[in-house]
């Protein structure tokens, strides 16, 4: 009978431990959909005030980093206390709202050849030593949010300046970014894939740039 009811209690708290991080993001997306409908500029978009661009990029990190991060957030609570995931979860998203800041300071409506040009430096980091570093680390246990924030921002940089690049309150383009990312996440490195896809990111790039 105890084992039965360990295992039970097993099974409820890996349940809410996908349940908590899918179900925000889920609601995140309500949001995004519905603040940025008609908001796209593509290149030329603006960012508004600091606290639209706030409550916006912290709805759009939730909706795209979050299905993600879920194996993560799985391995997390398989050995903490059920009541230190929501913290593990609230610490990752703090990190991607720190990027936003820099986001924030940062950006500037811009031309075809600067995205362009951004998309390409993008593709190139997918290839590069410190990408594939960082994208090994996300899929290991990782001791708090916050690491495991750090590493996710390290592996995920580059598929974020594409959309920055492309435009950021482009749905669509948040969609493809969301997918990449959680394919990087729970997909083992492949090699050929993973050249193939950074090597379509630069030709985006040049095509971008170009025509």
């Amino acid at each position: 009978m105890t084992e039965q009811v360990s295992i039970t209690d097993d099974t409820a708290a890996r349940a809410a431990a996908v349940a908590l991080p899918l179900g925000i993001s889920a609601a995140c997306w309500v949001v995004c959909v519905h603040e940025m409908t008609g908001m796209d500029m593509g290149t030329s978009t603006t960012l508004g005030s600091f606290g639209f661009f706030a409550a916006v990029w912290a709805s759009m990190m939730a909706a795209m980093m979050l299905p993600g991060a879920t194996p993560a957030v799985l391995r997390f609570s398989a050995v903490h206390r059920a009541r230190s995931t929501p913290v593990f979860v609230v610490s990752y998203l703090a990190v991607w709202a720190l990027v936003g800041l820099a986001v924030y300071a940062l950006y500037r409506p811009h031309g075809d050849v600067t995205a362009g040009a951004i998309i390409v430096a993008a593709g190139l980091y997918e290839l590069s030593p410190v990408k594939q570093h960082y994208r090994r680390r996300c899929q290991e246990r990782m001791r708090s949010g916050l690491q495991f924030g750090y590493c996710c921002v390290g592996s995920s940089v580059g598929l974020m300046l594409v959309l920055l690049a492309l435009g950021v309150m482009n749905v669509g383009w948040m969609a493809a970014v969301a997918l990449a990312v959680l394919a990087e996440k729970v997909l083992p490195p492949k090699a050929a894939l993973d050249i193939a896809f950074a090597l379509s990111i630069v030709a985006l790039g040049i095509g971008i740039a170009l025509f």
